[in-house]
């Protein structure tokens, strides 16, 4: 362990001049105290409760590097997640493509700027914000970002403002070998606002390399954010990524997950409903085979009256694939008249796959609704011999209730070259399923 803190210590070295905004005195010293935090923790180890089913072994033994220089985007593909009309924001290898975005000029009541730009025009916007939302001691993961934290992107929408395309941040790996991207989001939702937020997250090759992700989102009075993260890396790649959000009075926060890639992928999801009248909602799908290893831990906190949550996970794992579900929502004393549903559901397709399912409710007030569930099973051997009886081969009939069992997350979303795609991507995923479409409407 000594020996990757004293790597990653020299990366910082090496690179503090030259990752966005050095030279800010608030900025160098939240950077130093990250790199303080992360030297006394280091990667967190299985002994930790919150980690005990997940082993970053694999990511602690590498000596992973932030890329020094831009990647040749030649061969970069940025219609992987479909043709559709947005605001995209072009990343490959954790550094901002200004080639590759296609930003369609936003500007103010709506702005996006890659890290570095946000930091050198809107320093003092930012230092109110940026690191505030996210907890920089919850993890030597939380803390490396910090340290290293070498692009990313910064969202604001003033209030009222309702854009009329979804913002669009996609990251790319080029392929090469062991690197890391210490990415940075930074989503501010004036009072009033409306906006759609997708993070997408594709491999060019099949290489190793670290993805360290922070996400921050603070979703003000009356304003709805729809967000969307989809990964689907290489099976080689590690992904940890965290997303916190804050919700004021009346607002609306609602999260779509959809983890098929990486070797290593897990996400800690992490709701603060701050005053009352918030509601959110998070659903989740993620596909593991082979030795895939995805991990999901989401805490929702309650923290004032008359909020609502809901949280619906569903898991396919086949192979050897493990998967880990820890859910926790906290209903705090003063949030009575709370409502709070959790569902996790699992399919597991191979004899192999295992799951490790937690929900947890933790309750300080009496007058609240509240209830939470998981499952793990296979396909219903009378539901295959149904639909078999209906003229459907086995192959089919198995590989349209492993389709069907996926699509009622899909469904849910609301952008509809998204949701196609998605279709598309669980039928390349699904053996004996070619006709998405026709299928779920029963054609």
């Amino acid at each position: 362990m000594n020996n990757i803190i004293e790597h990653y210590r020299g990366e910082h070295a090496a690179t503090k001049d030259r990752l966005p905004g050095a030279g800010l005195d608030w900025l160098d010293t939240s950077r130093d105290a990250a790199l303080t935090i992360f030297g006394e923790k280091g990667f967190p180890a299985r002994g930790m409760e919150d980690w005990k089913y997940t082993n970053v072994r694999p990511i602690e033994k590498r000596p992973f590097r932030l890329a020094r220089e831009t990647a040749s985007d030649a061969a970069i593909d940025t219609r992987l997640c479909g043709d559709m009309a947005c605001h995209r924001i072009v990343f490959v290898d954790g550094r901002y493509s200004r080639h590759l975005s296609e930003p369609g000029n936003p500007s103010a009541p709506i702005t996006v700027k890659d890290l570095h730009t946000a930091l050198l025009e809107d320093a003092d916007t930012l230092e109110a914000h940026l690191g505030k939302i996210a907890d920089v001691s919850r993890n030597g993961f939380s803390a490396l970002n910090m340290a290293l934290m070498n692009d990313g992107a910064c969202i604001s929408i003033a209030d009222n403002a309702v854009p009329e395309r979804p913002i669009h941040l996609m990251f790319l790996s080029s392929g090469k070998e062991e690197i890391t991207s210490q990415t940075r989001i930074l989503v501010m939702a004036g009072a009033g606002s409306q906006a759609t937020i997708i993070e997408s997250y594709h491999s060019a090759t099949g290489n190793v390399y670290f993805n360290n992700i922070t996400t921050e989102i603070r979703v003000a009075a009356d304003a709805s954010v729809e967000h969307y993260k989809l990964q689907h890396e290489s099976n080689k790649a590690f992904h940890i990524a965290t997303l916190h959000v804050e919700q004021a009075r009346d607002s609306t926060f609602t999260s779509f997950s959809v983890s098929m890639g990486a070797q290593l992928a897990r996400n800690d999801i992490n709701i603060w409903m701050n005053d009352e009248g918030a509601n959110c909602d998070l659903y989740g799908l993620y596909m593991a085979d082979g030795r895939q290893h995805t991990d999901f831990h989401t805490r929702i906190d309650h923290a004032s009256p008359h909020c609502n949550s809901r949280e619906i996970y569903k898991g396919i794992l086949d192979g050897h694939a493990r998967a880990v579900f820890n859910g926790q929502v906290h209903i705090h004393p003063d949030a009575q008249k709370s409502a709070a549903e959790q569902t996790n559901n699992n399919l597991l397709l191979s004899r192999n796959a295992e799951v490790d399912t937690k929900p947890q409710l933790e309750i300080h007030a009496d007058d609240v609704t509240a209830s939470h569930g998981a499952t793990i099973g296979q396909l219903d051997d009378n539901m295959i011999f149904y639909l078999r009886s209906r003229g459907l081969d086995y192959h089919t009939a198995h590989a349209l209730l492993v389709y069907g069992f996926a699509h009622d997350i899909v469904e849910k979303m609301t952008i509809e070259p998204l949701r196609h795609h998605l279709q598309a991507t669980l039928a390349g995923r699904i053996p004996g399923l070619d006709r998405p479409h026709e299928l779920a409407s029963g054609g």
